[in-house]
């Protein structure tokens, strides 16, 4: 895989007009780039991380062998036949093939390929947006399960459209924009439906008469003084994800906690702390008073380390 982090998108406050603009929808996924060179794929995670083996459905060469390398969301759909990276969370930290094989024909991803890097040696980062989005529709992509998404001219009525069908959002970009890897510019503009950020566990607390079963997590956001406290994460944790995380965690206890300012005695109080360097989704209905209210526990982001959350 070359040398090459995804180009991000900077949070916006309004849909932006003009012919200068397109807009495409914001999947609900796990960002990659992939590879295909010599005949092989080769998927990689936004924090540079190898992650083939967990998507095998997605590995056949595509656009008759040519090399190249793309980059989309990986996604899969839930009962409603809506993106939801909670269907994607049973699948991202298996590691055993045979159990591998069998979600992904149960739950079956696909890949959303939105730009064109590289094709037959080119790198294509210095070409404006529009003439990579050209060459990346030129292209066979179809056999090997990847999918090029539409983009639209109208992003106040893509915005309303996928509100209205239970989509994450939508992403403007301008169509002379360069292809910057690892930068987040304000060429490309992202805004959401609803709140959801990407947190750091520090601790967790069991049920209430146990000990060892997973009920909530404390989680916190790196800040320039440290990972600053934003509250205890229950709703969304059923018993399934509560062994997954409990699984995930019990290497990393630590006797203190990790966060550079107090946690109140009520969250405090027969929490087991850990070390901070998982990133877990949660979806809220914002911050207040330094908290997040109503936090609901979304999934965990193998994808991610607690450095690529301080750029966001």
């Amino acid at each position: 895989m070359p040398d090459l982090r995804p180009m991000l998108a900077t949070p916006g406050t309004h849909v932006p007009q003009g012919e200068e603009w397109c807009h495409e929808v914001k999947w609900d996924g796990v960002r990659a780039l992939a590879a295909v060179a010599d005949g092989t794929v080769t998927l990689t995670s936004r924090n540079d991380n190898r992650i083939t083996p967990a998507w095998p459905e997605l590995v056949t060469p595509p656009a008759g062998l040519r090399e190249l390398v793309v980059d989309g969301e990986i996604i899969a759909l839930n009962e409603r036949g809506v993106p939801d990276f909670r269907v994607l969370a049973e699948r991202m930290h298996v590691r055993n093939a045979a159990t591998v094989s069998r979600l992904a024909t149960r739950i079956p991803a696909m890949f959303m390929v939105f730009d064109l890097l590289r094709l037959d040696g080119e790198d294509l980062c210095a070409l404006p947006l529009h003439e990579r989005r050209r060459r990346l529709a030129d292209l066979d992509l179809g056999r090997a399960g990847w999918q090029v998404p539409g983009e639209y001219d109208d992003g106040a009525m893509l915005f309303e459209a996928t509100r209205a069908q239970g989509l994450e959002g939508i992403v403007s970009k301008r169509r002379a924009s360069t292809y910057r890897p690892g930068e987040r510019t304000p060429h490309w503009l992202k805004f959401p439906h609803r709140y959801r950020g990407s947190y750091v566990v520090g601790g967790w607390r069991p049920q209430v008469g146990t000990s060892d079963r997973l009920a909530a997590l404390l989680v916190g956001e790196p800040t320039a003084e440290g990972l600053a406290y934003r509250g205890r994460v229950g709703s969304g944790i059923g018993a399934k994800q509560s062994r997954m995380l409990a699984d995930l965690l019990a290497p990393l206890v630590r006797p203190r906690p990790p966060f550079v300012d107090d946690v109140p005695r009520v969250d405090a109080t027969g929490t087991v702390w850990v070390d901070p360097v998982v990133v877990v989704d949660v979806e809220t209905h914002g911050i207040g008073y330094q908290r997040l209210r109503q936090p609901s526990y979304q999934g965990v982001r193998s994808d991610l380390v607690p450095d690529d959350l301080e750029e966001r």
